[in-house]
């Protein structure tokens, strides 16, 4: 792989990579034949970059080229080109993430990597070549996954080159600068823990967060997992952001045998690169989109039913509302303390959300834990100025390790990037292999399939009304659709409808789900007199690809007595 640093600039090549021994017994894929491929993500300072899939193999063959921009800090430096001692103070790494995608479409995290760029700076022509072993995620951190070859080139070449004695002078101090901030955190942080016990010895029970492995098992204040994030123009609402946070998919980390849960707390790069992650992953996304709205977010921790550890997201508002956002869901709910103090009204209420209790609050700024006498949520007042209910850590001890730039340890948080997916046409071809399954299925059991295609249209705005529905939680649109079904449906008849909603886009894992739902098997085969069948899907696109895929299969008969 080839990294060409613009000066602006920088070029990065990925030449191969070898020793992938996971996939030694892979045979050689034949022309046109689908497999498993590895693709290679990068991000480099607000630039993200994507290889072209190659096959899984022993020695996958990357032969990539990237054109990487170093940027000058300053507004107005923007053509002028840094010289090397400036380059040399710019610490940020180059992230890169390797991803897995069967042949079913399912991605798997293999390697995440962070690539100190800077040995470049001190090598002759500003040319120079890397070996790179990358090490596997969670329980596999420390076992070798493979190796990437790497040529990083500078260009235009630098008018002076700095002593590689010098570039590692500098890497060693910033790495002492590091450990330095992050060890004062440490003694700072257990001395907070050590005052919260004090405040009563059963908070040792809580669920106070404050340090979280990432996917290369390294912990991190968890506060370094939330930053405000634009979303440029890909999203325009609050709501949206947290449409499209729930389309992502979820998958708890992997675990190997039995046991409790594995913890990863994946850095945004690798959570949106495989477009799936765990609750912890989607409630730190949604937390910062939240504060890029301006709105005052924080991530919860605490527990759902049967205790079962949990994360989401709060917002305050400025008139005092408490509103809960389930990122794995999209739902909102309002949030209004009962007075344990109190006698039960005759009616208790049962509250609407899932959450059960809370031990802390935080965000890029705050850390928060809950110190009142009971940590379940319906009696929780959220006053996080009142350090009589919330304990806060320090602002300037989380500042000297989370706020950007604070240490080099600090994955950056990557931009957005818009969707590469054309609705319509994965629409269309989705709705085609649909038809074929069902065809397929009924001819199994010795049913003839006759299509309407009108029937067909007239579900789409349904469909639009359903993801309006998800995104606004505002209903509209359906007494135009009743009406336009009332019209096809001619007397005598009898229409019937399912609606189901995915967020993959394998129509055959999706029509082997809708055949397990009674209602909807019952329409897929329908028997009787004049039955026409029809089915729409509509595919609706977010940022990063992730996508809601709404289908809706009906039919239509003579109804016989």
């Amino acid at each position: 792989m080839l990294l060409v640093l613009i000066n602006n600039q920088h070029l990065k090549k990925v030449l191969g990579g070898k020793a992938f021994l996971e996939h030694l017994q892979e045979p050689e894929p034949l022309p046109g034949q689908v497999c498993s491929t590895f693709t290679l993500c990068l991000h480099y300072r607000n630039q993200r970059f994507r290889s072209k899939p190659v096959p899984c193999a022993c020695e996958p063959d990357f032969h990539d080229g990237f054109l990487l921009e170093v940027h000058r800090e300053s507004l107005g430096d923007g053509t002028r080109m840094a010289d090397s001692t400036t380059m040399l103070s710019i610490s940020d790494p180059i992230h890169m993430v390797l991803i897995k995608t069967d042949i079913f479409g399912e991605t798997t995290l293999i390697a995440s990597y962070f690539l100190e760029w800077r040995s470049v700076l001190g090598s002759e022509n500003g040319v120079t070549s890397l070996t790179v072993e990358l090490m596997g995620v969670g329980t596999e951190s420390k076992v070798s996954v493979g190796i990437l070859n790497i040529k990083l080139e500078m260009y235009p070449a630098l008018n002076q080159t700095l002593s590689q004695e010098v570039v590692n002078t500098q890497l060693a101090l910033e790495r002492q600068k590091t450990a330095e901030k992050e060890r004062l955190f440490l003694v700072y942080a257990k001395q907070w823990w050590r005052e919260y016990l004090q405040i009563r010895p059963s908070h040792n029970s809580r669920l106070v967060k404050i340090f979280a492995q990432d996917e290369n098992g390294i912990n991190r204040p968890v506060c370094s997992y939330v930053k405000p994030l634009r979303a440029g123009r890909l999203l325009d609402t609050p709501r949206q952001a947290a449409r499209f946070v729930n389309v992502l998919g979820y998958e708890r980390a992997p675990v190997i045998g039995g046991g409790g849960k594995q913890e990863q707390w994946c850095t945004l790069l690798a959570f949106l690169c495989r477009n799936k992650g765990d609750c912890e992953d989607h409630a730190n996304l949604l937390c910062s989109l939240l504060l890029g709205y301006g709105l005052e977010a924080f991530v919860c921790v605490g527990t759902k039913a049967k205790g079962v550890p949990h994360a989401w997201v709060m917002t305050c508002g400025t008139d005092g509302t408490i509103t809960f956002w389930e990122s794995l869901t999209g739902h909102r709910y309002i949030h209004k303390p009962t007075n344990p103090d109190e006698p039960p009204p005759a009616e208790q209420p049962k509250p609407l959300y899932p959450y059960r209790t809370i031990g802390c609050v935080f965000n890029h700024q705050m850390f928060l834990g809950n110190c009142q006498p009971s940590d379940a949520v319906e009696t929780c007042v959220f006053d996080l100025n009142d350090e009589s209910k919330w304990k806060p850590m320090s602002e300037e001890a989380i500042k000297s390790v989370c706020a950007p730039g604070a240490t080099t340890s600090l994955p950056p948080f990557p931009p957005l990037c818009a969707s590469t997916i054309d609705a319509s046409v994965t629409s269309n071809e989705i709705e085609m292999q649909l038809r074929l399954l069902v065809s397929e299925h009924r001819k199994d059991l010795g049913l003839t399939t006759v299509w309407e295609d009108q029937l067909s249209y007239l579900l789409s705005p349904a469909l639009a009304s359903y993801e309006f529905e998800r995104t606004t939680s505002i209903s509209a649109g359906n007494e135009e659709f009743q009406d336009a079904i009332r019209r096809a449906v001619p007397d005598g008849h009898t229409f019937k409808g399912f609606p189901i909603h995915f967020v993959y886009r394998n129509a055959r894992r999706a029509f082997a789900t809708c055949l397990r739902s009674p209602f909807c098997e019952e329409i897929i085969c329908c028997r009787g007199d004049q039955v026409r069948l029809a089915v729409r899907v509509r595919v609706f696109t977010y940022p990063e690809s992730a996508c809601a895929v709404w289908i809706m299969f009906a039919c239509k008969y003579r109804s016989v007595l």
